[in-house]
């Protein structure tokens, strides 16, 4: 009979890649708020709360913890979510997770991205003393500098102090028991996944070093060091560490989701990915990869170029919703208004006074919009 399970949230694509998550001691699963719904656009995305934090039960984990233990409860989770061989990315304990999983269950793992993290975390001693504090006090203290521990100065996310300050002392304890056995160093050079690592290069629980160490041991591993990062790297530089996992786990095949941001704008990108549902899913992951992804970046047309013959086409086919997006990335692919307009009043000739109409108008209020009101 199949004991409680890690809480847990499932984004993207159930036919998609799997990729898990993994926190930092103190998080919960809000940790990648900002990088997970990116990912789900081409990856079945599970995030999950270590134990005692966020919604997962304290009694998951006991006194004299491993990350072994932990990386237990996380093969269980993809087992019982039908996930034979998955991606894993994890910040520190969810790295050291992460790395355990490489180690010693190999077969498990496709990919594996290390961030902010390390293979031993400065000895067994000053984690048996927060242990001792945290049994012994509660969270309050260590809640309150949660913040010079995680970002650079002046930067914060409440809500990831606000579940540093509601995590069960307990349960935090014996993860803090788990860091101070951890030391996975002469183990390193076994590890044949692909490896990405992630370091902050602010980041003074897990420095660049213990980053580079891990990257100089594990054969091929590829390090990424983030200027203005701290140790909650997807949380402070998000786009950053995006686009690391994306080139990681999908090579060339994530440019797509940066070329439709070049051409789209942000504001766009980031309201159709905030609709999407399972249900829409596949077709974000179909549109980033096809349309963007190897159409788009097609060097035998310019972007002006293609700009042109988008218009044409919307104006065809009657899509003014379309048409006034394209029109703004025509305008960031350099055309200017008179070429706009060269390209409507073609479009007249050959689809029809009505439409290159319809076209002007709707290119005008576009255009209008503009600083300069061109």
């Amino acid at each position: 009979m199949r004991g409680p399970l890690l809480h847990h949230r499932a984004e993207g694509p159930a036919s998609a890649p799997p990729l898990l998550l993994g926190p930092s001691l103190g998080t919960s699963y809000a940790l990648w708020d900002r990088v997970a719904p990116e990912l789900a656009a081409f990856r079945r995305v599970v995030r999950w709360d270590l134990p005692g934090h966020g919604g997962s039960a304290a009694e998951l984990i006991g006194p004299g913890a491993t990350v072994g233990d932990l990386a237990g409860l996380v093969l269980a989770l993809a087992d019982a979510l039908g996930i034979e061989r998955f991606g894993y990315a994890g910040v520190s304990l969810g790295g050291a997770v992460g790395l355990h999983l490489a180690v010693h269950h190999p077969e498990r793992l496709t990919t594996l991205a290390v961030i902010c993290s390390s293979a031993c975390f400065g000895g067994a001693r000053p984690w048996r003393e927060r242990a001792a504090l945290v049994r012994r006090d509660g969270l309050d203290e260590l809640a309150d500098g949660a913040d010079a521990r995680w970002f650079t100065p002046g930067f914060t996310v409440p809500g990831l102090v606000r579940d540093h300050r509601a995590a069960d002392p307990e349960a935090y304890a014996a993860c803090c028991d788990a860091l101070a056995a951890f030391d996975l160093r002469d183990r390193l050079g076994s590890i044949t996944v692909p490896t990405l690592l992630i370091a902050g290069r602010q980041d003074p629980a897990t420095p660049p070093a213990h980053l580079r160490q891990i990257a100089d041991a594990v054969p091929e591993a590829t390090l990424v060091e983030l200027p203005g990062a701290s140790h909650l790297a997807p949380a402070e530089r998000p786009e950053a560490v995006l686009t690391a996992l994306r080139t990681h786990l999908t090579g060339d095949a994530g440019r797509g989701m940066d070329v439709r941001r070049e051409v789209l704008g942000d504001a766009h990108v980031d309201r159709a990915q905030a609709r999407q549902t399972p249900f829409t899913a596949r077709f974000q992951d179909f549109v980033s990869r096809y349309a963007w992804g190897e159409i788009w970046t097609d060097p035998a047309l310019t972007r002006r170029e293609r700009s042109m013959i988008t218009l044409t086409a919307l104006v065809a086919h009657g899509h003014h919703e379309e048409l006034a997006l394209h029109v703004r990335a025509a305008r960031r692919n350099g055309l200017t208004p008179e070429e706009i307009g060269a390209v409507l009043l073609q479009t007249a000739v050959y689809c029809g006074v009505p439409a290159a109409n319809a076209a002007f108008a709707t290119a005008q209020r576009v255009l209008a919009e503009e600083p300069d009101g061109a």
